[in-house]
């Protein structure tokens, strides 16, 4: 009898192991989920941040002394953008010839009755670096930095096009955080629930120990061990969920397969998996701890 009652309550706490992983890694993989949508769209604002170009008209050099020089007065210029500013990613110089045939790309025509390809200024084009730019104004800055050395005539910047982007940006950054705050919440509740499911199955087993002297600590420590180590398979297998589902979409849709942040996203899973799982363990056994006999039926 005693043998049938030992592999009912092992097949019961093994069935009771199995349910809380498949609950919490469901949670987390839908956690994962909204996770890369934040991801990806991060990405996305990124790049459409680095299309937004600054454009640095040259002067042309009066002097005939200096005209010699010209060139790497201007290329010495571009090249001590990325030294001192860190708002700079990278840059392209655009010769007079250069810019003579976007204009005339633009225009739609390839013959040279409307003007001479010379009489577009040399200029750098350059690529901000969308870590360092949260705001049109550092922009505006940025335009009048550059416009005061001596060797720029002027600098333009779509203003209109990166005043739209940006506002678009921080609506979308707002409501990702609202709704990321939110589905945390759940998460929690949801993976909390889970655990004092089992917890609550165990309660008896709690209240023995403690009848024959064991000691709180000594009581709850396997029980934290247990759900540490159920909270890590449970985010492992979320992961691996996640990482079939990601390849599948990306090689269907053309996305990269790997952002660097997508690390952050497995140890932020991990964490949560384990850190809720310690926490609810903790304070379901605790609750239990602290009833009386009569009150755990």
């Amino acid at each position: 009898m005693s043998k049938t009652n030992d592999k009912f309550e092992k097949k019961r706490l093994r069935s009771s192991n199995i349910t809380v992983i498949i609950s919490i890694s469901l949670v987390l993989f839908l956690l994962g989920i909204f996770g890369l949508i934040v991801i990806n769209a991060q990405s996305y604002a990124e790049h459409l941040k680095r299309e937004l170009k600054i454009e640095a008209y040259f002067k042309d050099v009066e002097d005939p002394k200096l005209k010699d020089k010209e060139l790497d007065l201007q290329k010495s210029y571009i090249d001590s953008l990325k030294v001192k500013y860190s708002f700079v990613e990278a840059t392209k110089y655009i010769s007079k010839e250069e810019a003579g045939k976007i204009a005339k790309k633009d225009l739609g025509t390839d013959g040279s009755d409307f003007f001479e390809e010379s009489i577009f200024p040399a200029s750098v084009q350059i690529t901000l670096n969308p870590n360092t730019i949260q705001s049109v104004e550092q922009i505006d800055s940025i335009n009048k930095v550059l416009a005061k050395n001596t060797i720029i005539d002027e600098v333009k910047s779509d203003k209109e096009a990166m005043v739209t982007i940006y506002q678009s940006i921080n609506k979308i950054t707002f409501w990702l955080m609202i709704f990321a705050v939110i589905f945390l919440v759940i998460v929690v509740i949801l993976i909390n629930n889970s655990i004092r499911l089992k917890i609550y199955a165990k309660r008896f087993s709690i209240k023995t120990m403690q009848l024959v002297g064991a000691r709180r600590r000594f009581i709850m420590k396997p029980f934290l061990i247990e759900g540490a180590i159920l909270g890590f398979f449970a985010a492992t297998i979320a992961i691996i969920g996640l990482s079939a589902l990601w390849y599948t979409l990306a090689t269907k849709v053309g996305l990269l397969l790997w952002n660097p942040n997508y690390t952050a996203l497995i140890l932020i899973l991990i964490a949560i998996g384990v850190i809720i799982a310690i926490f609810s363990t903790l304070f379901a056994a605790w609750r239990y701890l602290r009833l009386k006999t009569d009150q755990l039926y």
